[in-house]
């Protein structure tokens, strides 16, 4: 979820193509000023702690069911209802950037999900786990809005993409959380152990981390488009949902896949490959680290190459690995297919967020606010998607239902480039060094 889980509005290039409402000054006060690189610093931070967090949840649901007698029939409504409510976050938290800066929705909903993780962790009755789920999910809603906000506010400041390294943090950080969830179930320790050193180190490290975070420009000065900006969202930037939906379907269609990795990777690599149980845990440890890898470097190829082509390449890649597990003779081809999906998957969702923003350079907080709903919209259909055609036909023909659903961000792909806010492709501005 968020999640996560990109590109901005590009810089004055050698074609004169326009920078998306900032001057070749600005831009370049991306490798220099001080304050863009602590937020920058803070806010990958902040992407990092949240990936921590949500491995924890999620990798120790068997746990929690466990530890509150949680039925298996009353198990989807539980955790359907997390992707719900973040859903309804997101929507609340469009309405309260028109009065509080983005920063400080984030501020204040990071803490209260490392909160409501231990909170989850250290109940015994339903009515807690429920109460403790419920923050989880408004405030997960409201810390992947707000984070993409300051996101596609940073990038447009920097003139080049850098939002794909945010996203990698989050992988980091899933990677991290993973791990303490395996080494807790490892040593059979309770979920209130096992979260209560997490939280006390990332919560105040993440209080800390917020008193950096920041925007390119002032709140209703650097998100509004200047003259030659080229922007597509209408005059002022005014939010077009028929403009948006393109990429809302990309987002879905994304997560789709994701959320089949994530969900359905170990039973198919067993029940479908044939692979031992402890192998059967392997296909998403590597998806998590070709993800990582995949959008450590995405951004430069986003600035060689330009959105539509790192876009383009990793639905081509994704669809790749669906087919690859949807036909693999045998466990070890099937990890060969999730590696590519890992690789393809990773940039498509930040470049979405991203291209949100360039579209709607007046109304950047908006659009990625509405643009995270399918974030969860695609959570909730990916997983009863594929055991609904896996139990009704077969589970290698439902890897070619996300593979079919990926191919057709190929059909939307030019939504990710705006005239006149594009990077990569000869539309980089000159000057430009990458810190942080």
């Amino acid at each position: 979820m968020t999640g996560a889980g990109m590109t901005g509005p590009g810089g004055t290039g050698r074609d004169g193509a326009g920078s998306g409402g900032l001057d070749s000054s600005s831009a370049d006060s991306g490798g220099t000023d001080p304050a863009l690189r602590r937020g920058r610093v803070a806010l990958a931070l902040s992407f990092g702690v949240q990936g921590v967090a949500f491995a924890l949840l999620v990798t120790r649901i068997p746990a929690l069911q466990d530890q509150y007698g949680i039925s298996d029939g009353l198990l989807p409504a539980f955790l359907a209802a997390v992707p719900i409510l973040a859903g309804v976050g997101s929507v609340l938290t469009e309405k309260v950037v028109t009065r509080v800066r983005p920063g400080t929705v984030l501020r204040w909903a990071q803490p209260l999900v490392l909160l409501a993780l231990l909170g989850a962790g250290a109940g015994r009755e339903m009515w807690q786990v429920a109460v403790a789920l419920g923050v989880f999910g408004l405030a997960v809603g409201a810390l992947d809005a707000s984070m993409n906000m300051l996101g596609v506010s940073l990038q447009r400041a920097y003139g080049r993409s850098i939002m794909l390294g945010f996203h990698a943090a989050f992988s980091l950080g899933g990677i991290v959380g993973a791990s303490l969830a395996w080494a807790g179930a490892r040593w059979e320790l309770s979920l209130f152990v096992s979260y209560l050193p997490v939280v006390a180190v990332l919560l105040p490290a993440a209080l800390v981390g917020s008193r950096w975070y920041t925007e390119g420009k002032e709140k209703g000065k650097g998100n509004a488009p200047e003259p030659g900006s080229g922007g597509t969202g209408g005059a002022g930037g005014a939010l077009s949902f028929k403009l948006l939906l393109p990429l809302c379907l990309v987002m879905c269609f994304a997560y789709i896949g994701d959320s089949t990795v994530s969900n359905w990777s170990a039973k198919y690599l067993q029940d479908v490959l044939g692979s031992s149980e402890q192998l059967a845990t392997v296909p998403y440890n590597v998806y998590m680290v070709t993800t990582l890898l995949g959008r450590a470097v995405g951004d430069l190829g986003v600035r060689r190459f330009g959105a539509v082509a790192v876009v383009r390449a990793g639905s081509l890649l994704a669809a790749g690995g669906f087919a690859v597990v949807a036909v693999a003779p045998g466990a070890w081809v099937g990890m060969a297919g999730f590696t590519l999906l890992g690789l393809g998957l990773c940039v498509i969702v930040p470049q979405t967020f991203a291209a949100a923003g360039r579209l709607f350079p007046g109304n950047s907080d908006a659009a990625v606010a509405r643009l995270n709903i399918f974030n969860y919209v695609g959570f909730l259909v990916g997983s009863p998607l594929v055991g609904v055609l896996g139990d009704a036909w077969s589970y290698r023909g439902a890897m070619l239902v996300p593979m079919v659903l990926v191919l057709v961000t190929l059909v939307y792909a030019r939504s990710f480039a705006a005239e006149g806010a594009r990077y990569g492709g000869g539309h980089e501005r000159p000057r430009t060094a990458d810190v942080g």
